[in-house]
């Protein structure tokens, strides 16, 4: 630890600051500091590029670059650094690639008791910038209108290693992109008002496979509603203070109904609460997202969607089966094992994927056999995907049900109807052709 550096951070919006110097180095501190609300002047005798396209008061009235405030300004004077530039400035950085001038800029910084960045000598400037990861954390959503959004800050200074404090910058802004750091605010709004929902695909089980998004969502939740076939061990990460309710279905015994779900989700919100409805899989794919989506918006309850991988496409994945091939299958349908599918098209070169149909595996295909699918068409069903008791069980339409039956094929489950199934290892192992 350097006992001389004492971290700060600076509120500059619509206060004089002074950059000396044209180039890339000069052209990234004043975006920041315009970013900032500041108003720049900058001195040199020509400019780059980039620092040229910032070189403009803007509108009466115009907001930041990033939406979040009054925008600063730049003005340049076209010529050489000379003493008295530094007059009425809160801040100074010089960047002119000259030691010399460089020096005689935080001279001149030191005497007027401003302080002053130098690029090219940190000893010889009086403050340093930081490498800095930012993180905007969200109370409803990430619309511009949310009246309670905040932003984490995290500066990173690495002694004379600037290299270093980029690299751990790096990684801290991972970390906050993914909610891998916690971002839920402990202090309360002091404005109160609604909260916010965010339904959240959480994939088919596995904690590795749910979004960036979703992770960082659940770091800043206040209270989450999951299901039985989200990633539960996502759960073990929140903080002990955050409310979870379980609201898991299994076959036959719903003890939470749909309207009830809809119904905690409004109660928690309009607490002002961050609420995170956690799914398997992807919220909109048999996962009564739009029903929840409908309740929360009839109150005013800003609701963001994460889509989430569907078990669908990544269960029969897991096991080795894609559910289009070139040559065996062109497309591919989704339903749910309680709807009639003898609908769906009985051509060869078309996957159908089941979606909790376990208990009527018997019935679904006999339908699909029905409709026009031979006997002999392959079938897997795939057991826990991705959990740890993932299984695939293999037959044909005309003998899946009493081959699952004697493996003891249970809940969760999906089943794939299709010559993809041969793909599987599963299907090679059985010797079936």
């Amino acid at each position: 630890m350097n006992p001389e550096l004492y971290p700060l951070g600076l509120r500059i919006a619509g206060r004089p600051v002074v950059v000396v110097g044209g180039g890339p180095v000069a052209a990234r501190r004043t975006r920041s500091l315009v970013l900032a609300g500041a108003h720049v002047r900058v001195v040199a005798p020509e400019v780059c590029e980039d620092l040229a396209a910032l070189i403009a008061p803007p509108p009466d009235g115009a907001a930041r670059p990033d939406g979040s405030g009054p925008a600063g300004s730049v003005a340049w004077e076209a010529r050489s650094y000379r003493p008295g530039d530094v007059a009425g400035a809160w801040l100074v950085h010089t960047a002119t690639g000259s030691p010399e001038v460089d020096a005689a800029v935080a001279t001149e910084a030191e005497a007027l008791r401003v302080f002053c960045v130098s690029a090219g000598d940190a000893e010889a400037g009086t403050a340093w910038v930081p490498a800095v990861a930012r993180v905007t954390v969200a109370d409803d959503t990430t619309s511009a209108t949310s009246a309670r959004s905040t932003e984490v800050v995290v500066a990173v200074n690495a002694g004379r290693d600037p290299r270093r404090a980029q690299r751990v910058r790096d990684a801290i802004d991972a970390l906050l992109a993914t909610g891998g750091l916690p971002l839920r605010p402990v202090r309360p709004s002091p404005d109160g008002g609604v909260g916010s929902v965010a339904l959240v695909g959480g994939g088919p089980g596995d904690p590795g496979l749910v979004t960036a998004r979703g992770r960082h969502l659940l770091a800043q939740a206040e209270v989450v509603v999951t299901d039985r076939l989200g990633p539960r061990a996502l759960l073990d990460e929140l903080a002990d203070d955050v409310v979870v309710i379980d609201v898991g279905k299994t076959p036959g015994f719903h003890p939470v109904p749909q309207e009830e779900i809809n119904a905690l989700l409004v109660e928690h919100a309009l607490a002002g609460r961050r609420v995170v409805r956690l799914k398997g899989g992807d919220p909109y794919v048999f996962g009564r997202g739009g029903e929840e989506l409908i309740a929360c918006e009839e109150h005013g309850i800003p609701v963001e969607v994460v889509p989430g991988v569907t078990s669908a496409v990544s269960v029969p994945a897991a096991v080795g089966i894609p559910v289009t091939h070139r040559g065996w299958s062109r497309g591919f349908t989704v339903l749910t094992g309680h709807e009639d599918i003898g609908k769906v098209p009985a051509a060869s070169d078309h996957t159908v994927v089941l979606l909790m149909g376990v208990s009527r595996l018997r019935d679904s295909a006999a339908a699909l056999v029905a409709s026009g699918r031979s006997p002999e068409t392959p079938v897997a069903v795939v057991e826990d995907g991705y959990g740890p008791r993932q299984r695939s069980t293999v037959g044909t339409l005309a003998t899946i049900a009493d081959v699952a039956t004697a493996a003891g094929v249970r809940a969760p489950a999906v089943t794939v109807v299709g010559d993809v199934v041969r793909v599987s290892p599963a299907w090679r192992a059985a010797g079936l052709g």
